[in-house]
């Protein structure tokens, strides 16, 4: 605890240490509820709509407007067993299917029974979550892709039709996308889930306070967490009104474009402008009050892949990644739970993107290291080759072509049904990140190849495409392309790649009960009065990600705290 404490400032944090307090009674509040939410996004909105269910007085706070990185993302929420969706669409699924597959991605980051506990609450928690508006829709996309034509909403968010997959668990569609539009673009989706989840916390009694950032938490004699100190803007006040538009300009500049893109600099410098404005409103017109927490404070403020000195600090090899997040997702709940004695892990755990479906063709190329060898299904989930190119290759990969399947993928690219920023993106590639050479010796030598090893890789390789030998990854034939036709094409697919960017998210923090949600010290025992969820926490997707695997996540974990505070059954 104290050594994150004390790298918080270096982090530009603002986490201060606990408060002590001989009780609540002892704490000077402005309000006090049953139960305090610091960050509203999917996992803090699900924790206040389950705690007024059962009966709680909720109070929420967010530095920014709520949302967070739920609101913002593309809309996927990994669901099965049956859910209604998959029912209307004529998907086959179960629990124990569903479970099947997940445990092959999750592994051991958390344990069987809670695992199983998902799997088997997934449909419950769609009804849920349509019980209270969120919006789904049926209509089927059947092929693997990285995300469905935008008039599709169910779909393969995953490994699961891969052959090393399906084998072990029957194939099913799990990735539900929120039904709305954002014109052509795929982020900014997922409110089709979050704001009718938020209006009906609202309308249920919900007490929200924007622009409220927690900064220290208030523990009493027992050591139990019993407030959260904010700073906040006042609320509808001229300066609050400023600060909104400041953010959401710094926001949209920011995102604009990839760091390695051109014009990069200058947008990042316009938000980083914006930025700067509403930070200097918070030093001047924040006021400091305290909110009492009866039953306790769900910390769900989101991980810290937006905080670059913290990711660097932890996980320096994803550091020239893609970060994938809002402007919250900075490491202060994961801090602010440390500071009362919350334990940490998996921080060094990044969760990263290299998606090469579509073009299909990229996909039935080959995936190279540095060396010109093959080390991947090039079929799998885009997490599975971000992690595959990072953690076993150095982060150095390349997307290997010959000229028909280069041709091929142009082609593909101008699809219609493809997402725009897909299209975008591999033309741009085809066009300017890849090197082109007329044989395989000559390419080798302009990339760094070994030119041996190139040769034989691509000798395997067409063997296993032609149908003459096994593939020792697993791929299907027909998945496969022999690479043979020159030119030869090297498209870099590396972590630092100028114009492939790979798109980054942390997925470590807290260590949580997995029966309760609260908060684990060093020594395993929980911090009375304290919770986390959502990316705050270890959680299903601290493993291997897979689309919409966090945000059920979120929900999962935040109604799981809210459950175990309202003292009921999980």
């Amino acid at each position: 605890m104290s050594t994150l404490l004390e790298q918080a400032a270096h982090w530009g944090l603002n986490i201060e240490t606990p408060e002590r307090v001989g009780s609540l009674d002892d704490l000077a509040t402005a309000e006090t509820a049953d139960l305090v939410v610091v960050g509203l996004g999917g996992a803090g909105v699900s924790a206040a709509m389950q705690g007024l269910e059962l009966g709680l007085d909720v109070v929420a706070v967010d530095r920014y407007e709520g949302g967070g990185s739920s609101a913002a993302n593309g809309g996927v929420f990994y669901a099965g067993g049956g859910t209604a969706i998959q029912r209307e669409a004529g998907v086959e699924d179960t629990p124990e299917e569903m479970y099947k597959y997940l445990k092959l991605e999750v592994g051991d980051v958390v344990g069987d029974a809670t695992l199983r506990a998902f799997c088997e609450q997934s449909v419950e928690t769609v009804d849920w979550l349509i019980g209270h508006g969120a919006r789904f829709n049926s209509k089927l996309w059947k092929e693997k892709t990285s995300y469905p034509p935008l008039d599709c909403f169910l779909y393969h968010p995953d490994s699961s039709l891969a052959a090393p997959y399906a084998k072990h668990a029957r194939p099913a569609a799990r990735g539900h996308r929120g039904h709305t539009t954002n014109g052509k673009k795929a982020w900014g989706l997922g409110g089709a889930i979050y704001d009718p989840l938020r209006d009906a916390a609202l309308r249920a009694g919900l007490r929200f306070h924007r622009h409220a950032e927690a900064t220290r938490l208030a523990v009493d004699a027992r050591g139990r967490v019993c407030g959260v100190r904010i700073l906040q803007i006042p609320e509808g006040s001229a300066e609050a009104r400023r600060f909104s538009r400041y953010i959401a300009n710094a926001a949209k500049w920011l995102a604009a474009l990839p760091p390695s893109f051109p014009m990069a600099a200058l947008t990042f410098a316009i938000g980083r402008w914006y930025l700067r404005k509403a930070q200097k409103l918070e030093a001047s017109h924040r006021e400091a009050r305290w909110i009492g927490a009866r039953r306790g404070v769900v910390i769900s403020a989101g991980g810290f892949i937006m905080n670059p000195p913290m990711v660097q600090h932890f996980a320096p090899r994803y550091a020239s990644g893609l970060p994938n997040g809002t402007l919250g997702d900075n490491g202060s709940g994961i801090v602010l739970g440390a500071s009362a004695g919350g334990d940490v892990g998996l921080m060094n755990r990044i969760s990263a993107w290299r998606f090469i479906n579509p073009p299909k063709a990229w996909a039935q190329g080959m995936l190279i290291n540095q060396r010109g060898e093959r080390f991947v299904n090039e079929t799998l989930y885009g997490a599975s080759l971000g992690d595959a190119i990072v953690e076993k290759q150095g982060g150095k990969a390349w997307i290997l072509l010959d000229a028909r399947l280069r041709a091929d993928a142009f082609r593909q690219a101008r699809d219609p049904k493809i997402v725009p920023f897909q299209r975008d993106v591999a033309i741009l590639n085809l066009l300017f990140n890849a090197v082109r050479a007329p044989t395989l010796d000559a390419l080798a030598e302009k990339v760094g190849f070994d030119a041996e090893v190139l040769r034989d890789s691509v000798d395997r390789y067409n063997r296993s495409a032609r149908g003459e030998s096994d593939d020792p990854f697993e791929k299907r034939t027909e998945e496969m392309a022999p690479i043979e036709t020159g030119p030869f094409y090297a498209i870099d697919a590396s972590i630092d790649s100028r114009l492939l960017p790979m798109a980054t998210m942390t997925v470590g923090g807290l260590r949580v009960e997995e029966t309760s949600g609260r908060v684990l010290d060093a020594s395993g025992a929980p911090v009375e009065g304290l919770y986390a969820a959502g990316r705050a926490a270890i959680g299903l997707c601290s493993n291997i990600y897979v689309s919409g695997l966090s945000y059920a996540d979120c929900v999962f974990s935040g109604r799981r705290a809210a459950r175990h505070a309202a003292g009921a059954p999980q």
